[in-house]
C-alpha cells in the first residue's frame, strides 16, 4: 500500500468518525461555551489538531475521550486568552439538546450555568450533561479527583442559590 492510500484511508476513517461523533462534540462545546460560534471554533480547533494525529489517537483505545479532552482544552485555551478582553453575554439556550421549544425554567438554569466560574461550569457540565464519573472528569481536565468533586459541589451550591432552591438537595 502506498503512502498516499494510507493517508486516504486515515482521512476516510477520520471523516467517518467525525460524521458520527461531531454533533455530540458540538453539543458539548456549546454547553461549555454558551454560544454556537465559540462552540464551532472549539470543535474545529480540536478536530484540526486531531486529523494529523488520528492514527495515534485511534490507537490509544478511546478516541472519543481523547478528542473530547481536546475540545475541553480548546475551550479552556480560548477562555484564558480572551476572558480579560471580552465580557460574556448570557444567551438563551434555544436549540441543540433541549430542542427549539425552550421554557422559562430552562432559560433560568442556562443563565445560572453561564454565571458559574469556568472551572465549576466545566465540572458540572461534564458530570451532569456528559454523565462522566469524577475520575473521568479528573483525567479529562487534568486536576485531582478531589478538586473535581469540590468544583461540582460548589457549582451545584451556586446553582441552588442562584435558582433560589434550598441547600439540602443532593
Amino acid at each position: 500500500m502506498s503512502a498516499g492510500s494510507i493517508e486516504t484511508t486515515v482521512t476516510a476513517d477520520f471523516d467517518d468518525w467525525v460524521a458520527a461523533r461531531g454533533p455530540g462534540l458540538l453539543r458539548l462545546a456549546y454547553v461549555l461555551t454558551g454560544n454556537r460560534a465559540d462552540a464551532e471554533d472549539a470543535v474545529q480547533d480540536a478536530l484540526s489538531r486531531a486529523l494529523p494525529r488520528w492514527e495515534h489517537i485511534r490507537s490509544v483505545g478511546d478516541p472519543d475521550a481523547y478528542v473530547r479532552r481536546m475540545v475541553v482544552n480548546a475551550h479552556t485555551s480560548w477562555w484564558r486568552r480572551f476572558r480579560k478582553r471580552e465580557t460574556p453575554v448570557a444567551e438563551t439556550f434555544t436549540h441543540g439538546v433541549t430542542g427549539p421549544d425552550t421554557n422559562d425554567e430552562r432559560d433560568r438554569l442556562w443563565r445560572a450555568c453561564l454565571a458559574l466560574p469556568e472551572a465549576q461550569r466545566v465540572a458540572v457540565v461534564l458530570r451532569f450533561y456528559e454523565q462522566l464519573e469524577y475520575a473521568e472528569i479528573a483525567a479529562l481536565t487534568g486536576v485531582a479527583e478531589g478538586s473535581v468533586r469540590s468544583r461540582v459541589s460548589r457549582g451545584l451550591a451556586a446553582l441552588r442559590t442562584s435558582l433560589g432552591e434550598e441547600d439540602d438537595h443532593e
